[in-house]
């Protein structure tokens, strides 16, 4: 008998179905191509299911800054609200106005002068925010220069090279040249002098980071605003501050109530933060914040309407759910002030674990230790070994979990580091489970006799 064909990644061609699923005709259904028949609800769903068991479990991802617990309220709102279309205004008024809530309370948590006043907008997630808040930037840009009589021909935008994919994208998509500051040992983030080395008239802002994926540090955000002050003041150039606060924009507010970062520094025009995040709602969620209406031209903005008035909006995306705006909504009802601060506080606490448990192995040097973000970072310490850190987290994919090892940006790439993101829903127990684990993993490895083959070893470059 003929073997089944596979196609290119070693799959078979047909699915098997359950045996005690499956009607006449059903025993197996195609993989890449539309099935003929029509199947029973509960077989497709079995189907689904099963391949399903092969992903890792999502408790276990270690790897991802992004939301994997809700309370089961909130999975029912979800379930409920997931035919809400968040483009439909005036169909879903409701949301729409709870969008608008949201909007405000999170503009006061970054103590926006008028935070009822200004604008705000969700997103599909801290990407998109970013790329409004960077056509805003260009945008206005443009129409000083043009105000001036100058040219317009090559804006530009300055940033570290730690900075998150997204903004090498805007870069390219909306024609600016990025300015990228090095990154170093002596420097591992953005600097006021690194700023004002990079920055000239064509600038149309400077973006630090509260959070950087890579060690979880706060770039410092009130440092550069006042070397752009002083550069305003010597110079004229007034060049403004996007914060992109994916992660520490649900941090800070409740860990580090008094640092300076957020609209509290007149410079900073605007804020950008992902809901699903620290934000603890599922994905995909994005928020992004102007200090003024004002600081968003009039040609970005069209008007929708709803409720028997009229509503700004400012998006990429058109149609996308309404749901996890609900779900934002419930967790800032749910929780307030107090009850984000003791989730916040939580993870930092299981952060310092980690940290001081690492440390203590003699194997590791902790680069970050969850004293910014919940983000702890370690590298390999002392006399090169028979095995590396992509051995440590290939083996640790054997219990199950998800912990990367990848290098640092350019000009540090010869770095590897791993990262554990502890956000809700990393316990202490699971906390003490990985710290066991990894024990184990490098009682293995320290044991081996020659190093682990490489051929075929997984050292994929991680993106979060």
């Amino acid at each position: 008998m003929a073997l089944p064909h596979a196609n290119r990644h070693g799959q078979r061609e047909n699915i098997d179905v359950n045996p005690l699923f499956t009607r006449a005709g059903e025993e197996s259904v195609p993989r890449d191509r539309l099935p003929e028949r029509e199947m029973l609800p509960d077989t497709a769903y079995q189907v689904i299911h099963d391949e399903l068991l092969l992903d890792g479990h999502a408790r276990q991802n270690l790897a991802t800054f992004v939301t994997t617990w809700m309370e089961p309220q909130a999975r029912q709102l979800y379930a409920e609200s997931a035919d809400k279309n968040m483009i439909d205004k005036d169909e879903y008024p409701m949301t729409a106005a709870i969008e608008e809530r949201c909007a405000h309370i999170i503009a006061g948590l970054w103590h926006c002068p008028e935070p009822r006043r200004t604008m705000g907008v969700s997103t599909v997630g801290s990407s998109e925010a970013c790329m409004l808040a960077g056509l805003a930037l260009k945008r206005r840009w443009q129409r000083s220069r043009r105000a001036a009589q100058k040219s317009t021909a090559t804006p530009n935008i300055v940033f570290s090279s730690a900075v998150q994919v997204v903004w090498e994208k805007f870069a390219n998509y909306w024609d600016v040249e990025p300015r990228y500051v090095p990154v170093t040992e002596e420097r591992p983030s953005l600097t006021a002098q690194g700023v004002l080395d990079a920055v000239d008239e064509n600038t149309i802002g400077v973006v630090p980071v509260l959070g950087v994926t890579y060690t979880g540090a706060y770039e410092p955000v009130a440092d550069i605003a006042s070397g752009l002050d002083e550069l305003h003041h010597r110079t004229g150039l007034d060049i403004p501050i996007h914060v992109d606060a994916a992660s520490g924009g649900f941090v800070a507010p409740f860990l580090q109530p008094d640092l300076d970062w957020d609209f509290r520094l007149t410079r900073v025009h605007s804020i950008s933060t992902s809901g699903h995040k620290f934000g603890l709602v599922y994905p995909g969620l994005g928020w992004v914040v102007w200090r003024e209406r004002d600081l968003v031209p009039d040609d970005l903005v069209f008007r929708v309407s709803y409720l028997g008035g009229d509503m700004a909006t400012f998006a990429l995306n058109f149609s996308r759910p309404g749901a996890q705006v609900l779900l934002q909504y419930y967790n800032l009802l749910r929780l307030g002030r107090t009850g984000y601060t003791r989730v916040q506080e939580s993870c930092r606490e299981v952060a310092a674990y980690l940290a001081k448990e690492l440390a203590g192995l003699g194997r590791f040097d902790v680069v970050g230790d969850g004293t910014d973000l919940p983000v702890v970072v370690w590298r390999q310490a002392g006399p090169a070994r028979r095995w590396d850190l992509y051995d440590v987290s290939n083996k640790l994919r054997e219990r199950g979990w998800l912990v990367p090892a990848y290098p640092l940006p350019a000009d540090l790439q010869d770095t590897i580091v791993m990262r554990v993101v502890v956000r809700n829903g990393v316990s202490m127990d699971l906390a003490h489970l990985l710290v066991a684990d990894i024990k184990d993993a490098v009682g293995f490895l320290d044991q081996l006799e020659a190093p682990m083959p490489r051929v075929g070893r997984d050292t994929s470059t991680f993106h979060h």
